[in-house]
């Protein structure tokens, strides 16, 4: 990460969203600190519109966000009869034909899914409050460095809603059913030290040591060939999924994939 974020040409910039890449590394950030980086719909296509226009030489992405907070989640102004301009309000979804709304959910989660591809590491750097959407979007890294003041909350069932952002599934693999489950009815706070124990974080920093601390993540990344990271990630991922017979199959199969590819045998 030699240049800042702000020294290079961004490649998106648009409804609080700036893309900028800089050789294998790229940066979104979220850019709108006044509302603390409150989300929406706009907000959400600018995010997946990042993902589609990374470079093919990008290896790590970091996601931040500039201000005090990361992002206090939703916009509120989505609870409104109005809603945002241009868009339809959650008023007109929720009396919309049951695929119209299942269809629109799942355009929003598309900001949220791009960002554990197996082509990509991603670090959130994640300070201040970390709330509902905000904490479901730094779910969707694969790692997450955060500030010593940062404050994760899942306030959905407080709201009466659920967490619909790809938020479930890596909450309840980090954690557990059971503190997954106390997390998001409750819509407690967790600060920093608890995310480092439960695994939540990776890892806890003072706040003005957040950008030096990913940017070290991103250099040991970057330190090992991209092939084995890409093998290693997809390895992992699957895991869960598989029983452990089957995971020491994975196992033989991609190490033969990358004994053959260093020693330049076809398969």
């Amino acid at each position: 990460m030699a240049s800042s974020d702000q020294d290079l040409v961004p490649v998106l910039d648009k409804d609080g969203v700036r893309l900028t890449v800089d050789d294998a590394i790229a940066t979104v950030t979220l850019t709108n600190p006044a509302k603390r980086n409150a989300q929406s719909p706009a907000l959400w296509r600018a995010l997946t519109e990042a993902g589609r226009q990374l470079p093919g030489s990008v290896r790590v992405v970091v996601l931040r966000a500039e201000g005090k907070s990361f992002s206090a989640g939703l916009d509120r102004q989505a609870f409104t009869p109005e809603g945002f301009d241009g868009e339809p309000s959650f008023v007109d979804l929720a009396r919309g034909a049951d695929a119209e709304l299942d269809g629109t959910i799942a355009e929003y989660q598309e900001a949220f899914t791009w960002w554990r591809r197996s082509d990509i590491v991603s670090v959130a750097a994640v300070q201040g409050h970390a709330i509902g959407a905000g904490f479901q979007l730094a779910l969707a890294c694969d790692l997450r460095v955060v500030a010593d003041d940062v404050q994760f909350a899942m306030r959905e069932t407080s709201l009466g809603l659920v967490p619909d952002l790809t938020g479930t599934h890596p909450l309840v693999g980090l954690v557990g059913y059971a503190r997954a489950l106390e997390i998001c009815v409750t819509g407690r706070f967790v600060a920093a030290e608890e995310a480092v124990n439960t695994g939540l974080a990776n890892l806890a920093v003072p706040a003005g040591q957040l950008d030096d601390a990913v940017r070290d993540f991103a250099s040991a990344v970057l330190a090992a060939p991209r092939d084995a990271v890409i093998e290693t990630k997809a390895l992992l991922r699957g895991a869960q999924d598989r029983t452990y017979e089957e995971q020491r199959a994975a196992e033989r199969q991609s190490q033969a994939r990358r004994l053959r590819d260093l020693a330049g045998v076809g398969d």
